[in-house]
């Protein structure tokens, strides 16, 4: 059966048929929310997803609907006034939208940093932390079939133009690669790049099947659509070109992965989303899932346990728990080091070998990708004993390091280091890699 997206926004969205069997106080306050985070769902999540008849707890209506729970007291407070006040409050509206908005860590762990050089020309579309992956912002995939409401990348959506990463230019984007041999893997991501055509998605792909780009060994690209739109490789009009597109990039020896986004089981349980997998895996592509640890959401050890065998059954490889980035909704969504900690280690113990290829709980810091190995008492202290999945600088990685037990702490930064007044990667500042190792003058 043909199934046409329909999208809904805080402008249109009071017209889903299902919230009659909702508060007129609850889509209120969604309205608020909606104009500090962004808002996006559509007619397959709200169809097939969403529990109605328990929204105030359902995990699919709080990642798609924003709460008023999400937004300080004082901040959902001053929006609400204004918007009371009528339209002659609009521009002072708009001001303090964008107030509440920059206070909320827009750009969490420097992402600015990442952002490479081209001769004089800086490429805003372009992320190179790590020496072999590369990040890709095509400008056409910045936006979503739904948007989820912990994502850390929400200045995308919200017309903070000034945060955007973006690239238009494919001619720049290839001579960058061309030029850092170094690089093995290219990962697409936004936004979500799903959302473009299968024309403009092949313009971006297939010149990487040459021979000067031998050296990029792997495709990425990161997509949620696999969760909300998975109609996107069975019924919409470039389905078959997509699946074409896939059998040519893995047909050409390139590794395809999908970096598929799943924060629930739910979202793995319909018809349509096991024969989009199926129909993906047949082009030679590979599945690997990922998601964050999400209060009010995944935060139960059997969710995960449940997930990660379901996605094995449906053939994608569990890849990484991450810990809800340090922006946006974060004091709705974080859960303490030590419970995701906990959860994690709960869940794998559950599982078979087959879905241990997951790795976690992680932060993306500023200094790399960083694991929770665990909580330990180490010379008659407790503390956290945590490892470098990726780091700026390579010889970090896997080396164990200490940093002191702190019941609280949800993100690294609140973390002190144990033991020493530095942590390891720390004792000499001025040696810390930024992106200039990546420059090319």
């Amino acid at each position: 059966m043909d199934k046409t997206i329909k999208s809904y926004t805080r402008h249109n969205f009071r017209t889903i048929p299902q919230l009659a069997s909702v508060s007129g106080q609850m889509i209120h306050e969604i309205d608020l929310t909606a104009r500090v985070f962004p808002f996006k769902t559509n007619n397959y999540v709200v169809d097939e997803l969403i529990d109605w008849a328990n929204v105030d707890t359902d995990p699919m209506f709080t990642l798609n609907f924003p709460r008023r729970e999400m937004l300080e007291k004082k901040h959902y407070g001053a929006v609400e006034k204004l918007v009371a006040g009528g339209q002659g409050n609009d521009a002072l509206l708009a001001r303090t939208v964008q107030q509440i908005r920059l206070s909320l860590n827009p750009n969490p762990a420097g992402q600015e940093q990442n952002v490479p050089w081209l001769g004089e020309i800086k490429l805003k579309g372009i992320q190179h932390k790590y020496p072999e992956t590369v990040l890709f912002f095509p400008s056409q995939g910045q936006t979503c079939h739904a948007y989820c409401t912990f994502c850390f990348r929400w200045p995308q959506f919200s017309g903070m133009s000034e945060l955007k990463f973006a690239m238009k230019e494919t001619d720049l984007f290839l001579k960058y690669l061309a030029l850092h041999r170094e690089v093995t893997d290219i990962l697409f991501t936004g936004g979500d790049p799903m959302v473009m055509s299968a024309e403009h998605l092949g313009a971006y792909l297939l010149p990487l099947l040459g021979a000067e780009y031998s050296h990029i060994r792997t495709i990425r690209i990161g997509t949620k659509s696999l969760a909300y739109w998975p109609y996107r490789y069975l019924t919409d009009r470039d389905s078959d070109d997509i699946i074409r597109l896939f059998e040519t990039i893995a047909t050409a020896g390139k590794n395809l992965s999908i970096q598929a986004h799943f924060n629930h089981p739910v979202e793995l349980s319909t018809e349509a989303v096991g024969r989009a997998i199926a129909r993906i895996r047949l082009t030679g592509a590979h599945i690997r899932t990922q998601s964050p640890l999400l209060r009010h959401i995944n935060d139960r050890p059997e969710l995960w346990s449940r997930m990660w065998r379901k996605q094995v059954d449906l053939g994608c490889i569990p890849y990484y728990m991450f810990i809800v980035r340090d922006t946006g909704a974060k004091r709705f969504f974080e859960l303490p080091l030590e419970r995701c900690w906990n959860v994690f280690r709960r869940a794998y113990r559950q599982v078979s070998g087959l879905c241990r290829t997951v790795r976690g709980p992680s932060m993306s810091d500023h200094a790399g990708k960083i694991q929770i190995l665990g909580v330990q008492e180490v010379r008659g202290e407790k503390v956290f004993v945590l490892r470098f999945i990726q780091g700026r600088n390579p010889k970090w990685v896997d080396i164990p390091f200490f940093a002191r037990y702190d019941p609280k702490a949800t993100w690294f930064n609140q973390l002190k280091p144990a033991f020493n007044d530095r942590f390891f990667f720390e004792e000499h500042p001025n040696k810390l890699p930024v992106t200039k190792p990546f420059l090319f003058e």
